[in-house]
């Protein structure tokens, strides 16, 4: 992380399901309840997706919990939550959609110089033997991190 940045919520299983070919950033349109309720660290990425529906990309399945103190401010914690960027990069993501079968995935959530933003990428699913595989690397490079750790002692 850049900055003036301070990591909110991260979407690790994304990482795990999907190859992650372009990452972009853009921003997210809340209400006042949610602000509190994110600055809280409760916000949740896990299961959720980005769509374009009408030339706007909207973020869906994302969870947001609702604020203590918000009584009849409060919103649906798992409605639709319009994200911000230049029309240009939507229709370019669009294309890019439904041409090439690629899907996007909210990867992260953070604040950005007070402002929160919202990590996209642009990814293509994994196979079952694609994660089996990146399992067996990583575990591969912690035995050769333990074996290191253990011959300098």
């Amino acid at each position: 992380m850049a900055i003036g940045t301070k990591q909110i919520a991260d979407n690790r299983q994304a990482r795990h399901n999907y190859f992650v070919l372009e990452t972009l950033e853009a921003g997210i349109e809340l209400i006042g309840t949610e602000v509190k309720s994110v600055r809280n660290g409760g916000a949740n990425l896990k299961e959720s997706w980005c769509s374009i529906e009408n030339g706007e990309i909207w973020i869906k399945g994302m969870h947001i919990s609702l604020y203590e103190k918000g009584n009849i401010f409060n919103r649906d914690p798992r409605r639709e939550r319009k994200l911000l960027m230049h029309k240009r990069e939507i229709l370019r993501l669009f294309g890019q959609v439904k041409q090439e079968g690629l899907t996007l995935i909210p990867l992260s959530l953070y604040f950005k110089n007070s402002k929160i933003k919202v990590a996209v990428g642009v990814c293509k699913g994994k196979k079952m033997y694609d994660k089996r595989e990146d399992l067996a690397q990583k575990a591969a490079a912690r035995d050769i991190d333990r074996a290191l750790k253990e011959q300098n002692r």
